[in-house]
């Protein structure tokens, strides 16, 4: 999740420290072969309560201090037949199932040759360090990489590595953390997403046993008085008993992105034990939705100690408010559509954001393509005509949603949003998007002609310079693209986001060239990246190859490499009429009515 935080109020720089903190230690490298780190000191281990018969800790023993006294049950009515979100195929010619077949080898290649160097120089670690060969623990040391890549194996006929990965994985022990604080929303996307995605498809039990033991251990971050969960958890004070109460400053995503996870463990094990404790969110989000400063929307930062979510002033289907967003679709669609809030949820935030947030960029080819920004309100509602490698996400979200509810202008705007992300990969010199840019946004989305003096005065203003003779050759020193207006972040760290959007639009629409535009990203990444063992992070997209860093999240292979591939899978593979994917691309199986 990026952490961009300028000019977003006290409340979002308190934010920003707490999630500066996480990553600082995040990014500690420790060289293979060395135990799991801790932060300030050892691993936080566990006392009583141990299980009398084997001595083993069980979070589903933990008392619990603020017990709820009536649970919200799943909801019981039949699925609904839902509009069709798939686009129907033809039959392929020869000549493109070649191509297809082609393409679809190239990624499984790229996938099994990360797994690999996982496996030799980082297995049961969270994340492998690709130049260096270390490994990072930033995950709780609960081996993120190979819990987020279990669906990977089985959905790429891996089935071999899948059994031994499976036979590790339910080895994990969640009694120790190489880490005093916990993500949450980190741990519920990746681990409990990882394993239930895994056990959907393979119906393997002991997948099931070990996210249920996951959803424990999270369901005890959420024994606070107001059943809120702490979003930053200190496991140490939920296994000794400490009183413990929910944060008065939270990421909206963080609270407000665990439904999914949380309703499929429910569903699954029959227990409503976890949609009740993600439900009581879902009211506060509900009750508050008209109340905020741009009714429809919640803001980045959040009150839950309180539950005060209509606060701050800043607005964004971008970083750190995301799947928020993305989650009430997929909600619809793993319920069968019973449960009204999702789609009035979805509705009303998108007719906000889709009038307050969107907005077109002067392209030097009067591109008709649409980008996604961050609006304050001041009192008056202001957009920064800021772009995010992030918020790609959102076009396959609107896509999607279009389809389940039956709006095509979303679908449309979906395509837009998508064709934007597309067309700023191409716009840089090695082919790849940055994290985060500004460029000029247009007065109208219909209708922007490109104006060279406007694109130059706007650059001269974010750089501060004191004279317009000064432009050239500051666009040239730091090498700004034509259409640009400054690239504050130039990072890519293997994010998924724009590919997540093409292989959705794809699926949607059937369009070919969605699956060229797809095969493009994936060459200029891989050539850009490329390790000797695995795929690194760039410092500079505008430099490549040059600027690796010693970084490959689990995304990278969990997300990116996986949309990659079901782009040049054949369309039944995880149909988006069967499957709806978590924020970490594990898919779950959807409710089908006959």
């Amino acid at each position: 999740m990026s952490t961009t935080m300028k000019r977003y109020g006290l409340l979002l720089v308190i934010a920003a420290c707490t999630v500066l903190v996480f990553y600082r230690f995040h990014d500690t490298v420790l060289p293979a072969g060395r135990s799991s780190f801790a932060w300030g000191h050892h691993s936080a281990s566990v006392g009583p309560p141990l299980d009398s018969q084997d001595g083993r800790f069980r979070w589903s023993d933990v008392p619990v201090r603020y017990p709820v006294v009536s649970l919200t049950p799943l909801p019981t009515a039949k699925p609904k037949q839902l509009p069709a979100v798939q686009h129907t195929f033809t039959e392929e010619s020869q000549q493109a199932a070649e191509t297809r077949k082609s393409r679809l080898a190239a990624v499984k290649g790229a996938f099994e040759r990360c797994w690999k160097a996982y496996k030799e120089h980082a297995w049961l670690q969270d994340e492998l360090a690709p130049l260096s060969g270390g490994y990072r623990n930033g995950f709780g040391g609960w081996a993120a990489n190979l819990v987020d890549n279990l669906d990977n194996l089985w959905i790429m006929g891996l089935k071999e590595e899948f059994e031994a990965a499976v036979v590790a994985a339910v080895g994990i022990d969640l009694s120790v953390s190489s880490t005093n604080i916990v993500n949450v929303f980190e741990t519920t996307i990746r681990h409990l997403g990882g394993l239930l995605s895994a056990y959907d498809l393979s119906q393997d039990p002991r997948l099931l046993h070990k996210a249920t033991e996951v959803g424990e251990m999270l369901l005890v971050a959420f024994d606070t008085p107001n059943r809120m969960p702490i979003t930053r958890w200190r496991p140490v004070d939920g296994k000794s008993g400490r009183a413990q109460v929910a944060d008065g400053v939270v990421l909206v995503a963080e609270i407000g992105s665990l439904t999914l996870e949380f309703t499929r463990l429910s569903q699954v094990t029959r227990d409503p034990k976890w949609y009740d404790a993600v439900e009581r969110i879902v009211r506060v989000f509900d009750e508050q939705q008209s109340k905020t400063k741009l009714p429809g929307m919640w803001p980045v930062v959040v009150n839950a100690k309180d539950l005060e979510f209509t606060g701050d002033n800043t607005f964004t289907l971008g970083a750190m408010s995301d799947s928020l967003y993305e989650y009430f679709p997929k909600m619809h669609a793993l319920l069968g559509g019973v449960e009204p809030v999702y789609e009035k949820m979805y509705t009303d935030s998108m007719n906000t954001a889709i009038t307050h947030n969107l907005w077109r960029p002067m392209t030097p080819d009067n591109a008709d393509i649409l980008l996604s920004g961050n609006v304050r309100v001041n009192p008056d509602v202001e957009v920064d005509p800021q772009g995010q490698h992030l918020v790609c996400f959102a076009g396959g979200m609107l896509a999607l949603g279009g389809r389940l509810f039956s709006n095509k202008t979303q679908v449309e705007l979906g395509r837009k949003l998508t064709d934007g992300c597309i067309w700023t990969y191409r716009a840089l010199p090695y082919g790849i998007m940055p994290e985060i840019f500004h460029m000029v946004s247009c007065a109208s989305k219909d209708i922007c002609n490109w104006d060279e003096d406007r694109w130059r005065d706007e650059v001269m203003q974010r750089a501060s310079l004191q004279s317009k003779g000064l432009v050239d050759a500051y666009i040239q020193e730091q090498r700004i693209p034509k259409g640009f207006t400054d690239l504050p972040d130039r990072r890519y760290i293997l994010r998924p986001e724009a590919i997540e959007s093409v292989f959705i639009l794809y699926r949607i629409t059937g369009d070919q060239r969605l699956q060229d535009a797809g095969w493009d990203m994936f060459t200029a990444i891989t050539n850009a990246t490329e390790t000797g063992l695995a795929n690194a992070a760039i410092s500079d997209v505008t430099i490549g190859a040059d600027s690796k860093m010693d970084s490959m999240e689990s995304f990278w292979m969990a997300e990116t490499l996986k949309y990659f591939y079901l782009l040049f899978s054949e369309p039944g593979v995880i149909s988006l009429d069967e499957w709806v994917f978590n924020t970490e691309a594990h898919p779950f199986k959807r409710p089908t009515v006959k």
